[in-house]
């Protein structure tokens, strides 16, 4: 039974919703078993079940019975953005490097920064999410306004960044060093050197050891 409010009423709280992502907890003051309705959301057409307990509007477009299913990444940053909240999740990596079109093939792994630890997941849309925590420097990401909403994604210089440091994250290390070599290309060479002289010793000499060999190479 119903607490409060119509299924009307829940699909606009989940259209509005950051991502059109939601997850049975945020309904709970909506309807006694929130986890039933989304269920039945899902099964008119109107939800897509990305994870599990995690489901996203369709875009308005979209009608209930049209086949249709979130781009990878944007599931992804979906998911997050319901776990930890509006504009908290970061795409960064093989992730920001694909939104930045670094690397031009659609990629089965795309990675996230948040606040805490959290195992990767399979999506049910497809692709595996990496998690990463990233407390003890600041990120530098942009706003991007995205199918399912806007989401912050790391921004070229940064991306670039962390394609270096972290190559192995995600298990793609081939992409990257493409996705890399791309990147430092369309970098701001002023914005990228201060992002290095914030990196810690031994990171921002390895940065530059790689700017000076390969980077030299695609600058």
């Amino acid at each position: 039974m119903h607490m409060k409010g119509t299924t009307g009423r829940v699909r606009s709280e989940i259209t509005a919703a950051p991502m059109r992502a939601v997850r049975p907890v945020m309904l709970r003051e909506l309807y006694a078993n929130p986890e039933k309705e989304l269920v039945r959301m899902r099964d008119r057409g109107t939800l897509v079940k990305i994870a599990h307990g995690t489901y996203v509007a369709k875009p308005d477009r979209i009608a209930p019975d049209h086949p249709w299913k979130p781009v990878f990444e944007e599931a992804a940053m979906a998911y997050a953005t319901a776990a930890y909240g509006d504009r908290v999740p970061v795409l960064m990596g093989v992730g920001a490097a694909r939104h930045w079109h670094a690397i031009p093939r659609a990629i089965g792994v795309t990675v996230i920064a948040v606040p805490e630890p959290h195992r990767p997941v399979n999506l049910d849309t497809g692709g595996r999410v990496v998690f990463t925590v990233r407390r003890a420097e600041p990120i530098e990401a942009v706003p991007v306004q995205a199918g399912l909403g806007t989401m912050r994604v790391t921004t070229i210089e940064q991306t670039l960044v962390d394609l270096v440091r972290f190559p192995e994250l995600g298990g793609m290390p081939d992409e990257v060093h493409v996705a890399a070599s791309v990147l430092v290309g369309r970098a701001d060479t002023v914005k990228l050197d201060r992002l290095i002289k914030q990196l810690p010793d031994a990171a921002a000499t390895r940065m530059r050891a790689w700017m000076d060999t390969e980077g030299a190479e695609h600058a």
